[in-house]
């Protein structure tokens, strides 16, 4: 191996090992050798940049022309005592992880042979004979990541730093974190963890104190995921949350109530906000950082994943010029998306738009937003007021939560403007229901309000890797899916999880809808207090309404989702109603 790693050494050497691994022209190893020489890339990036060949095959012929091995890193168990061989720094320095003990040799994975020096520079630092393994860049990421936790070479450092204890509150308020060493510092850990979460397209992170470590968790298309940390983060509890609340302006010395801030980033050139809140807990403070894409969020009616049928009618509902336009759901369910992409779709020169918002979590060109603020007495309520005096034609409210301002709301559809708002219940018919106890006069809610969309958010199948998958017959019954379709319009898919998903089965995530128009079928229904129930078998019988769970089946059948995603996300209800 050594002689091998020896031809490296040169470019006309590095010519000869790519050409022998039969993958390239004569044209494509002169504009790769080129590139890396003019733009100063490494040979591997130039490699993948200059051709159309993918990693893993270019690894596992360089493998055999170095006479090495190639190994993907999938699920792989590598014993403690094999992780300690090398020191973190080493690890995530040269991005490289330890396997196994094998003839006097430390196993060590790259996915970078041609790094100079590489071989001695472990050998060094392991202090035994080293033989390099090649393996994909991500599957080495990622287990280093699993093994030894994210920001485990920062963490290391932090330990060895003895400039500072980072333990100490009183020094942490003293000196400004900007000026210590970014290696070797609490800053760089806590840029890694949002850099983890913007990786894996988290849109939560929440740091929770436990007796004995700190735990950190994503939340990724809607599902928590508990992130790989390293045993000793427990020890910086305080230095962590502490940065956390210097970033987002927050008051560090106060831990015994809960508090509210913000975060401005850049990341890779897109301008994120971060909405910070703590909450005092026995074993410490419990951080949420809630991520929100500030320029690139904002989605039509088309990307929402409405079936032809609901969006047309949806359509309509939304270029009408006035009434209420109500969307329900339990927190996380994608409401607020459906009003932008509603907001969106109408925007225009000749409409006048206001909403008032807590918080505004994309800034839309056309519309005058208003960041609610009750302590100052900035509420939906008054601030509704103040619209009606201000000639809109639209008006958003981010939420109904009281009387005050349904009976507002009411009163501004009424008088000519078409308003949208949230409203939480578990489905459509439901919320006539809680407007109805809220006190609102049912003549009042059946000649203002045009129509409700209850709506859940579904993972969304990798189309890389999901597989066709027979499920019992009985069980689909069970559950009122309509088995007759599959013969035409399956196969039902399974999530498997491939490096495309990070292993997950899922990429994304798309709606599932159920949209009951307030028409002239359904007003009487409202005066007469009818039952939910009835509503919606009304509305299904007079519009070919589909509740939850049958718009789910829909998308299980086009292979968008998973029958398990549909069962997680819809209630009991939604299949007997059905």
């Amino acid at each position: 191996m050594a002689n091998s790693l020896s031809m490296l050494t040169t470019n006309t050497k590095i010519y000869d090992l790519l050409e022998s691994t039969g993958l390239f022209e004569a044209s494509q190893l002169a504009a790769i050798l080129s590139n890396a020489r003019t733009n100063g890339l490494p040979i591997r990036e130039a490699v993948l940049a200059e051709s159309t060949v993918k990693e893993e095959a270019f690894l596992e012929k360089l493998a055999e022309a170095l006479g090495l091995s190639f190994q993907r890193l999938k699920e792989i168990e590598i014993q403690e005592e094999i992780l300690e061989k090398l020191p973190t720094k080493a690890i995530f320095q040269y991005n490289v992880v330890p396997l196994a003990e094998e003839e006097g040799y430390l196993l060590v994975a790259t996915s970078n042979p041609f790094v100079p020096g590489l071989v001695d520079a472990l050998r060094l630092a392991a202090e035994c004979r080293i033989r390099l393994v090649l393996s994909l860049d991500e599957d080495i990421s990622s287990t280093a990541k699993k093994f030894y936790g994210v920001g485990a070479e920062t963490l290391d450092r932090m330990m060895q730093d003895d400039r500072i204890d980072l333990e100490d509150e009183e020094s942490l308020l003293k000196q400004d974190l900007s000026e210590l060493d970014q290696e070797a510092s609490v800053v760089k850990f806590v840029n890694q963890i949002i850099w983890e979460a913007f990786k894996d397209r988290a849109t939560d992170i929440h740091i929770e104190p436990m007796e004995m470590n700190l735990r950190i968790r994503y939340r990724v298309d809607g599902v928590l995921h508990e992130t790989p940390m390293p045993p000793q983060l427990k020890r910086f509890q305080s230095s962590i949350i502490s940065r956390i609340k210097v970033m987002a302006n927050m008051d560090i010395a106060e831990k015994r109530l809960p508090q509210d801030g913000r975060i401005s980033l850049r990341i890779r050139g897109e301008e994120i906000d971060v909405r910070v809140s703590t909450m005092p807990t026995v074993y410490g403070e419990s951080v949420s950082l809630r991520l929100l894409m500030r320029g690139g969020g904002l989605i039509t009616m088309k990307d929402l994943g409405l079936d032809q049928h609901d969006s047309d009618m949806l359509e309509k509902m939304i270029t009408r010029p006035h009434g209420i336009l109500l969307v329900t759901g339990p927190t996380g369910s994608g409401k607020s998306t459906s009003l932008y992409a509603w907001l969106h779709t109408i925007n225009s020169e000749d409409k006048r738009i206001m909403s008032a918002e807590d918080p505004i979590e994309y800034e839309m060109p056309g519309v005058n937003q208003v960041q609610m603020r009750p302590e100052i007495g900035l509420t939906f309520a008054n601030t509704l007021r103040t619209f009606l005096r201000q000639d809109p034609d639209v008006i958003m409210v981010g939420e109904i939560r009281d009387k005050e301002t349904a009976e507002i709301s009411i009163r501004a559809a009424l008088t000519g403007h078409l308003v949208f708002s949230t409203i939480h219940t578990n489905d459509s018919a439901s919320t006539i229901t809680r407007l109805l106890d809220m006190g609102i006069e049912p003549f009042l809610v059946a000649s203002s309000v045009e129509g409700i969309v209850a709506q859940r958010l579904v993972r969304g199948l990798c189309v890389a890797c999901r597989k066709p998958v027979e499920i019992d017959e009985a069980f689909l019954r069970e559950h009122n899916f309509p088995v007759e379709r599959l013969e035409n319009e399956g196969p039902i898919y399974k999530a498997v999880g491939c490096d495309e998903c990070r292993g997950n089965g899922y990429k994304g995530r798309t709606g599932i809808f159920e949209l009951l128009p307030v028409t002239d079928e359904i007003r009487p229904l409202i005066i007469a207090h009818a039952s939910a129930s009835e509503i919606k078998q009304r509305a299904a019988a007079a519009h070919g309404m589909k509740n939850l769970r049958e718009d789910g089946w829909d998308k299980v059948l086009e292979g968008v989702t998973t029958i398990d995603e549909i069962l997680r996300v819809t209630e009991t209800e939604d299949q007997l109603e059905g």
